[in-house]
């Protein structure tokens, strides 16, 4: 059995959601936020505003684009957009990880539409060819659970047309870490916690003018939740659009994002996160390339993420095994990680093939990855031997 790795991550913080803070922080970085105020005071409305100003900023959110927050993080955010949008036409939805399953669920069980599910199982994408722009879309940009992103943005061209539908995009994984091309979105969704560490509870909702139409022109004549509520009366609530709270924000957490957005300025903006997620992404790739026990659950490497990077066992003495005794192995080497303080949470997602899922979001250093590596080697032949498992 090979000795312990002589060096470890500085930052151990490899969770997908959520995920580790920027590079320096400390609690004090909240230490200016207005608690104890009203959610309508000109202070804390300003917080809100320049948030969303630095979003918009950040990640080049054309200006007719109406950017906003609303309760329940990533997941309030999307089901507020399926809830007040969804139902003037026929829908389609891209199932490939957890995510794009429960919107299909509350698509086809809950909202009960007319949809179509393109499914494929975990590591692959959908027949891409099969969609129809006169039809909504619906699917994650990058798939959290799967370690799968769509490659880029050329199966949208079909809907950037004017009497084509509506394309939503949970882009909760992609968003700061990816380059998302808004010209064909006209409904992007993501929360603080993820790409940039934010504490979690609140979600950012995107809408393009298409969107807004949308909203304005349609009338689903179902109840609507009032957190989920994104009209007022016939029409879009232009308080809540114009960046007005559905209900009181914790001022904690915007201010942990205000502290994050002004680290991702500093860091060169979406070219320098991009940078950041290639190089942490980059050293786990190469590894995985050569050491034959470990591959990416996406099948083709155009699809594969460069920040919830999901793994598999591939040894062929541990293929053989059954997946709960995979699944052993796999939390066998992250208890064995944690208890090292070297790596936190990069035990693959519970419905997802056996095995491990390392975040190598903007936040993460490449260094801390490469730190990394060795104890994977490490742990894997120590959970392998304690197992009593013989691998090839």
């Amino acid at each position: 059995m090979s000795a312990k790795p002589a060096t470890i991550p500085e930052r151990p913080w490899f969770s997908s959601g959520p995920t580790a803070k920027r590079p320096g922080w400390t609690p004090e970085a909240l230490s200016g936020a207005p608690v104890g105020r009203s959610n309508r005071s000109k202070v804390t409305v300003g917080r809100i505003c320049q948030a969303l100003d630095m979003t918009r900023e950040i990640l080049r959110i054309p200006v007719d684009y109406q950017v906003f927050m609303v309760p329940g993080s990533d997941t309030g955010a999307f089901e507020a957009a399926m809830w007040n949008l969804l139902g003037a036409r026929r829908v389609q939805l891209l199932a490939f990880e957890n995510f794009g399953q429960l919107w299909a669920d509350d698509a086809t069980k809950h909202l009960k539409l007319d949809a179509e599910v393109l499914s494929a199982p975990y590591g692959e994408l959908p027949d891409l060819t099969q969609i129809d722009p006169q039809a909504d879309l619906i699917f994650p940009w990058n798939g959290t659970t799967s370690g799968v992103r769509v490659p880029n943005s050329d199966f949208l061209n079909g809907h950037a047309v004017a009497d084509s539908g509506l394309v939503l995009c949970d882009a909760t994984s992609a968003a700061f870490c990816m380059d998302l091309p808004w010209d064909k979105l006209d409904v992007a969704t993501f929360s603080f916690q993820k790409a940039l560490g934010g504490e979690a509870g609140i979600g950012v909702l995107i809408l393009s003018p298409k969107a807004v139409e949308r909203l304005n022109s349609f009338d689903s004549a179902r109840a609507i939740p009032k957190v989920l509520r994104l009209k007022k009366g016939n029409a879009a609530d232009a308080a809540i659009l114009g960046g007005d709270a559905i209900n009181t924000f914790s001022f904690l957490v915007i201010e942990d994002y205000l502290d994050a957005l002004r680290w991702a300025q500093r860091e060169g903006g979406l070219e320098g996160l991009i940078q950041r997620c290639d190089e942490a992404a980059g050293a786990l790739f190469n590894w995985v390339e050569k050491t034959p026990w470990i591959d990416f659950v996406a099948v083709d490497k155009a699809t594969r993420s460069t920040t919830s990077v999901c793994l598999k066992f591939v040894d062929p003495a541990i293929r053989a095994l059954s997946a709960e005794a995979q699944a052993k192995l796999a939390t066998r080497v992250g208890s064995l990680l944690e208890l090292e303080g070297v790596a936190f949470d990069i035990t693959g997602y519970r419905a997802a093939p056996p095995g491990l899922r390392v975040w190598c979001g903007c936040t993460v250093e490449a260094e801390d990855v490469e730190a990394l590596l060795p104890w994977l080697e490490w742990a894997y032949a120590v959970a392998v031997s304690e197992l009593g498992l013989v691998a090839a």
